[in-house]
């Protein structure tokens, strides 16, 4: 009897009245193995069959082999699974378990999805971007074409309320679940240790709990590599009795299979997992979790156009997950490699896939179901619109979109191959050049993660000498090595196989069509470092051998905003790239900034993307090109650069102080602004100018009045003017610049009588008054004058007139006589004056 099975008779009622149901039941509660098979007998199945989403494949296949095994069955019987590499069905299957990717391609071909009677979504806390899409493609076709179709989505921590208002405010049941008492222990590693990642940190406490604690002990760490690490540091210093098992997702089915499984009798397991194992899965004698607190993630830049893995922490809901798996079939421990003041300040959840990812896939997905902007879709999440432009863009350079947003014919034949659009762009190209078997054997290697990897070198092309078993492949996993030929083989297509080896040069050609932002051209100097087509610059290590190339490919990067370092690449030879590419490649006259010689260069270029492929100096350039030029080196340099003076920085800052009160058509006048209209007002001053030099003597004050038309420049003087004559009959400038306001500074005694602070801007914004003492230092700041005068002054008066007693400090500000200097000089001038 598991938890689930209490609200499955609710479950059932609940569905024969509604289409769709929310289902919220903790990690262990039974719903991915319990639900589905609840689910056979439901009057509204008609003989059809329940299709369930799991997020991995491995999830997939554990639960089927599972329920079949309930049933007494095999998988591909009354229950069978489908993944990208793995499909066990027949025609007696009424309950498939598939990865996600699996069922849009399944709508896409058939919108109605007149075979299945259900979709159930699981584990949909994780969020993952093909679930988000999986959902939204199911629940429009609900709506639209088949209202009888059963839409369950279960959940172990998800806040539900959000889906439910996307999905019009449907039921929503929960499962109380039963979870054993799991005791946390925090232990956070040594300042020392934290400088490097914390390999001997885990090893430590690994031994801690082997000693401390009896059962089996689940260990989650951020990748494969970590894991590896890990397992050579236990490798025989564990007890005989203890088995060291890897689970990620990577490895091969029957070592997966052999993680998840219960230990020998006798034995007890430590099972090095990723995130893979913190839900879905059940792991057979595990009472200990030991929570490296670390998560890896794929998080997209699209300034780049590239994907970058980030470790970083994971999100309380997580460590709830992983703490969960101790306490699955009795009371357990979790040790959390952190402290407990660190618990509080981690996120509540980890941001949804769809915010973080690359679009491309989407995107043409979408086109293909017929949307082409994300608010024809209902998200729970809105995908980021530069992420969304980014793809957009990409899928255009690969003549997949046309400029209307709709899909190509080569759109929709690079969507039926079922991988990533770049790499279906190059499969696509290659059998048109007679390369489809390289093309293929590209994308199943850049699909899988590295077969010899990191310090083996960035050429990719030693890689498919190794799927041909031309090189040895030494630690190569040889069933990775057969999964991947495998892949292969089945996106050849009828291209065939090729007769010969293929050449370095043909790999970077074909990986030219994958990634045409990504063509490197490299710069001078002993470093290899090369600047790519996408604007962006990478780097290859010193003793790499693509090194010695000039041009190159670089399918691999890791996604650094500054400079990307390359993991994989090949050379390419630019005659390729003027012949394959020669509808990107574009050739016009443009001024660059040579910043060592100060001038401007102005020359014919051929570029690809941000790319020079070849370029020639212009004998008599355009004025215009060299105004262009030396505008391009203001947006370098920045604004700060040219030659202001205080008089144009005060000019600034009163036009700015209008524009920004709303009333009049003041135009924006700050740094950005202006350095985005540098061709409206800088431009008509510039020429005959062509050196930097020239630009140092150029009157800015004058270039910047030429915003204002003749009737803004006199209303200028009025409502923001330049100084104001204060009581004494002084004039005293404004200052404009500090942020503030507009500020006036004088001396206390001569502002005597003034009782209303001035305001300028048709009365909309009042002047700061800095009061200054006798000997000019600062007393008070006031934009109430008034106030000042009834409320602080009596205290600076009491303040003030034992320290300067030769100044005058009446009682009475407002009738008192504003005064220059002393009392004494005050009074021989009062003498002087002439008697009335």
């Amino acid at each position: 009897m598991l938890p689930i099975d209490e609200i499955l008779p609710e479950l059932k009622k609940t569905l024969e009245q509604s289409a769709t149901v929310l289902l919220q039941a903790p990690p262990g509660a039974g719903k991915t193995t319990r639900v589905p098979l609840a689910l056979l007998d439901a009057p509204w199945r008609d003989d059809k069959t329940i299709l369930m989403l799991e997020p991995r494949r491995l999830a997939a296949r554990s639960a089927a082999r599972f329920m079949a095994k309930q049933l007494g069955e095999k998988p591909g019987q009354t229950v069978g699974y489908r993944t990208r590499l793995d499909t066990k069905v027949s025609s007696a299957t009424r309950i498939e378990v598939v990865t996600e990717g699996i069922l849009t391609r399944l709508i896409q071909a058939d919108p109605m999805l007149e075979d299945y009677a259900a979709v159930l979504f699981d584990e949909f806390h994780e969020r993952s971007l093909q679930a988000d899409l999986g959902l939204a493609l199911v629940r429009e076709s609900q709506q639209a074409l088949r209202e009888d179709l059963r839409v369950l989505v279960m959940s172990a921590t998800l806040d539900t309320g959000p889906i439910a208002r996307v999905l019009g405010e449907v039921p929503v049941l929960r499962s109380e679940g039963r979870a054993f008492p799991v005791e946390v222990l925090y232990r956070p590693a040594p300042a020392q240790a934290r400088r490097v990642w914390m390999a001997d940190w885990v090893v430590a406490v690994i031994h801690e709990a082997l000693q401390d604690q009896p059962g089996s002990v689940l260990v989650f760490l951020p990748g494969a590599g970590e894991i590896r690490r890990v397992a050579q540091q236990l490798r025989g210093a564990v007890p005989d009795d203890v088995v060291v098992t890897p689970l990620f997702g990577n490895l091969k089915s029957d070592e997966q299979d052999r993680a998840i499984a219960p230990a020998m009798p006798g034995q007890r397991k430590v099972v090095l997992a990723t995130a893979i194992a913190e839900t879905s899965l059940t792991i057979e004698g595990v009472r200990v979790v030991i929570d490296s607190g670390q998560q890896r993630r794929a998080v997209f830049d699209a300034n780049s156009g590239m994907t970058r893995l980030i470790t970083g922490r994971v999100s309380k809901a997580s460590a709830e997950q992983r703490k969960g798996r101790a306490g699955r079939v009795e009371p357990g421990v979790c040790y959390r490699l952190w402290s407990e003041a660190e618990q509080f300040g981690l996120a509540d959840f980890t941001p949804p896939e769809i915010q973080e990812a690359d679009l491309a896939p989407l995107v043409l997905e979408l086109a293909q179901w017929g949307a082409r902007s994300p608010d024809q879709v209902a998200w729970i999440d809105t995908p980021p619109q530069a992420h969304w432009h980014q793809a957009v863009a990409l899928l255009q350079w690969l003549d997949m979109l046309a400029p209307d947003g709709a899909i190509t014919e080569h759109g929709k034949a690079a969507r039926e191959l079922g991988v990533h659009p770049r790499l279906a762009h190059m499969v696509l190209r290659g059998r048109a050049l007679g390369l489809g078997a390289l093309a293929a054997d590209l994308t199943a290697l850049l699909g899988d993660r590295d077969l010899l990897g990191p310090g083996s070198g960035a050429d990719l092309h030693e890689r498919v000498r190794l799927l041909h078993g031309e090189r040895g492949h030494g630690s190569v996993d040889p069933a990775r090595l057969q999964s991947i030929r495998q892949a292969a083989k089945r996106l050849v297509g009828n291209a065939g196989c090729s007769a010969r080896p293929p050449t370095e040069v043909e790999v970077g050609r074909l990986l030219a069509q994958a990634y045409p932002d990504r063509i490197g051209r490299r710069r001078a100097g002993q470093v290899p470092r090369y600047q790519l087509s996408n604007g962006k610059g990478a780097s290859l290590r010193e003793d790499d051998a693509l090194a010695r190339h000039d041009w190159l490919v670089a399918a691999e990067l890791d996604g650094q905003s500054r400079e990307a370092t390359i993991y994989l690449a090949a050379p390419v030879d630019l005659a390729d790239l003027e012949q394959d590419l020669v509808s990107h490649i574009h050739e016009a006259e443009e001024a660059v900034w040579d910043d060592k010689r100060g001038t401007v260069i102005a020359r014919r270029v051929r570029k690809l993307g941000e790319l020079v492929l070849a370029e020639q100096a212009l004998p008599q350039p355009d004025p215009v090109l060299i105004q262009q030029g030396l505008l391009n080196a203001v947006r370098q340099k920045g604004l700060a650069s040219l030659p202001w003076s205080k008089s144009a920085r005060q000019w600034q800052a009163r036009v700015q102080m209008l524009a920004n009160t709303g009333s009049g058509d003041w135009p924006d006048v700050s740094d950005a602004a202006l350095l985005t209209s540098l061709g409206s007002w800088l431009a008509p001053f510039l020429p005959g100018l062509k050196r930097w030099s020239d630009l140092q003597g150029l009157n800015l004050q004058q270039a910047l009045q030429s915003l204002l038309d003749y009737s803004q420049q006199q209303q200028l003087e009025e409502l923001a003017p330049k100084a104001l004559t204060i009581p004494t009959g002084q004039s005293v400038a404004l200052d404009y610049t500090t942020g503030n306001g507009p500020v006036l500074a004088a001396k206390l005694q001569a502002l005597f009588g003034w009782s209303e602070t001035p305001r300028l801007a048709d009365g909309q914004v009042p002047v700061v008054i800095h009061l200054l003492s006798p000997a000019q230092r600062p007393l008070a700041v006031t934009a109430d004058l008034a106030s000042f005068w009834r409320n602080a002054y009596p205290e600076v008066r009491k303040d003030m007139r034992g320290r300067y007693p030769k100044h005058p400090w009446p009682e009475d500000p407002f009738t008192a006589e504003a005064q220059r200097g002393t009392k004494k000089a005050m009074e021989k001038d009062t003498k002087k004056r002439p008697v009335r």
